[in-house]
């Protein structure tokens, strides 16, 4: 039987409706945490949060300043929520390049600064940020997305730094290409940008930096997060936990 350590303990997932984050959601839920699943999609996270006993909230956390004035009492934050855009540079779209800093940096930033107070009047709390091994490296044509990874690997560290007086520890989660459907979307962005075919993106371009050739599991990165978020992990923080089968030990 599955340790409750998590008992008492409220959890808030965003992307919580698929890939890694519901992978987490079932991850906390399993040790007795309640969770509330952040989605876009009303149906996905009322069905994700019924699979785990929680609750859902549909929010679109791109449209940021709607989370000015927020206030979370949660002990467990996992920044998960995210979007992939593949083009060069020069072809970039202005506005999606803002979408992206808006929902993976900005709207972390806002909900971190929601959930500190709680967190910091109960002397405990975690905050998990879900980045990449695109948060340590760069790869040509994600201009958006590695900006926003890099963003948030400062943000999270700054926050270890203001939360370790209050019993709060943040962490980011960096893994390579993972078995989700955010992965699967981008194949063919990432076939006809590299001019390859579809069934060829996943082995030349997806694993050609990993050691390990093969996708990450979803279930691997919550197995991480799940030590991140328990009490032996209380030294662990303001650090990047690389599961990216040695991409960034090139």
């Amino acid at each position: 039987m599955t340790v409750q350590d998590l008992a008492g303990r409220r959890a808030l997932v965003t992307g919580g409706a698929s890939g890694i984050g519901l992978a987490c959601a079932h991850e906390f839920a399993g040790r007795g945490a309640h969770v509330i699943i952040a989605d876009l999609n009303a149906d996905a996270a009322a069905e994700a949060a019924a699979a785990v006993g929680g609750e859902p909230w549909v929010v679109d956390l791109s449209d940021t300043r709607e989370l000015d004035e927020l206030t979370l009492d949660v002990d467990i934050l996992v920044n998960n929520a995210g979007i992939q855009r593949v083009s060069p540079i020069t072809e970039f779209d202005p506005e999606t390049f803002r979408l992206l800093l808006r929902l993976m940096l900005e709207s972390p930033f806002l909900l971190i600064r929601a959930a500190l107070p709680a967190m910091y009047e109960r002397g405990w709390g975690r905050v998990i940020n879900i980045s990449s091994a695109h948060g340590l490296r760069a790869s040509a044509f994600k201009s958006a997305y590695v900006s926003a990874k890099h963003g948030l690997e400062g943000l999270s560290k700054v926050t270890a730094l203001e939360g370790a007086p209050h019993g709060v520890t943040s962490n980011c989660i960096n893994p390579a290409y993972v078995r989700t459907p955010l992965v699967e979307k981008q194949i063919a962005d990432q076939a006809k940008v590299h001019g390859i075919p579809e069934s060829e993106v996943v082995e030349k371009i997806m694993l050609t930096e990993s050691a390990v050739k093969r996708l990450v599991e979803a279930d691997e990165v919550a197995s991480l997060a799940g030590w991140l978020v328990s009490d032996k992990a209380g030294m662990a923080t303001g650090a990047s936990y690389t599961i990216d089968g040695g991409w960034t030990a090139r």
